[in-house]
């Protein structure tokens, strides 16, 4: 396969998105982690020297600039192929089988995607944009991104949107996880139930480990 044949053919996309959404899926573990700082209860003393450390040191930062090329690329491909199946299939099949033939977030990957893209680009302007602002960035600065996140979300209608952002990432995961490693050819029986299971756990927690961060603080269960 050659590289132009990776971008273009259906095959070569569908790997590009299983490469790329292994790739989210290590960074969510990694976010999820430091998220998880917060618990410790300290006044955001450990979640930010994690942040800052996540911040402030070069291989980090190389990663950063990695995860938005992998990310930019995961969307658009995702895209092309939602396009391109849309193409293939203008007429509906004669029957429905819903929920028989596949769950239903299984089919609604390009809308699932399309509000986690809304999602992100407010999470972003929310916390990334103002700690990598110019004015941070050539001064050396960050600002305290525990302060921050304490003041966004005692608005209930921005926890109430982070939440429905945290559920529409949930179901994305819970089809994309064992559909990225089938994409790499994990697909016989055996490791199929132990993908299934695998990608509806990891879901699970990593839904409640980022919904109930706003929560937390909307509610007060962290100081």
């Amino acid at each position: 396969m050659t590289w132009k044949q990776v971008f273009t053919s259906s095959v070569g996309k569908k790997l590009t998105m299983g490469l790329t959404g292994i790739f989210l899926i290590l960074f969510l573990v990694v976010h999820a982690g430091l998220n998880a700082c917060i618990w410790a209860n300290d006044h955001g003393i450990m979640f930010n020297k994690g942040a800052h450390f996540m911040g402030a040191n070069v291989i980090p930062r190389i990663l950063e600039i990695g995860l938005f090329a992998g990310l930019l690329l995961h969307i658009i491909q995702g895209l092309m192929l939602e396009l391109s199946n849309r193409s293939k299939r203008k007429v509906g099949y004669a029957v429905s089988y819903g929920n028989e033939g596949s769950k239903w977030y299984s089919r609604s990957m390009g809308i699932l995607g399309t509000l986690i893209l809304l999602f992100l680009v407010l999470h972003l302007s929310d916390f990334w944009y103002p700690n990598r602002s110019h004015q941070n960035f050539v001064l050396g600065e960050e600002i305290d991104l525990y302060e921050k996140m304490k003041t966004t979300f005692t608005e209930l209608w921005v926890v109430i949107v982070y939440v429905l952002g945290c559920l529409s990432l949930g179901y994305h995961l819970a089809h994309g996880f064992q559909s990225a490693f089938k994409t790499l050819g994990i697909n016989n029986r055996r490791y199929h139930i132990m993908l299934t299971s695998l990608g509806y756990g990891f879901s699970i927690i990593i839904t409640l480990a980022f919904a109930l961060m706003p929560i937390s603080f909307y509610l007060g269960w962290v100081n």
